[in-house]
């Protein structure tokens, strides 16, 4: 459990870590179990007094989403959309399961960079090229990422790619099978960072 705890320069609580679950929307070609992982990152983020962020979509993000807001946790969306009724007409996408939605007006790409910047990490679960942009934001801004193996899709691609691109292979991303043990290394490496500043 992470708690609000006050630090020795100031006299503020320490922020809620914001959790980004980024991933496939459409999650028919996941492998059985992957929207049950989603729903339990979402849960154990709402566990450890944490916020979740999604791309206010559906699938994984969805799922996820489901999950901490069933175990009393904060959820808030960052849409491709400009408006409520865009949101939910022209881009189909769901509403509930989020405690606030922020409507961004910058489709898709714009959305993505938003939502990486605005979490303390990122965790991505399956995922096709939406989410490799998201990793992508992520990686370039040196968040800390974990990635939910055998969730197929851009999870299990990622060693290989990380690899062949010869970075990323220091620490900085995270890979574990179990969503438990994948949030605690989160939180080890958001608590890293923070000594580090």
């Amino acid at each position: 459990m992470v708690k609000a705890q006050k630090h020795d320069h100031e006299d503020t609580y320490h922020l809620k870590y914001k959790i980004c679950v980024s991933g496939s929307a459409d999650t028919s070609r996941c492998p059985e179990g992957t929207t049950k992982k989603a729903y339990e990152l979402g849960k154990l983020i709402a566990e450890h007094n944490m916020v979740l962020v999604t791309g206010a979509t559906t699938g994984i993000p969805y799922w996820s989403a489901k999950g901490a807001k069933e175990a009393g946790g904060i959820v808030i969306g960052f849409s491709p959309a400009a408006s409520k009724i865009a949101h939910i007409k022209t881009y189909r996408l769901p509403v509930d399961y989020h405690d606030v939605i922020v409507y961004t007006g910058f489709d898709y790409a714009g959305r993505n960079l938003l939502l990486t910047r605005c979490a303390d990490a990122i965790i991505t679960v399956s995922g096709r090229i939406g989410t490799l942009n998201e990793f992508t934001i992520g990686f370039e801004d040196k968040k800390p990422q974990g990635v939910l193996a055998g969730t197929g899709g851009l999870s299990d691609m990622l060693p290989e790619i990380l690899k062949k691109a010869g970075r990323g292979l220091g620490g900085g991303v995270q890979f574990e099978s179990s969503p438990s043990k994948l949030v605690e290394k989160i939180i080890a490496l958001i608590q890293k960072n923070e000594k580090d500043i």
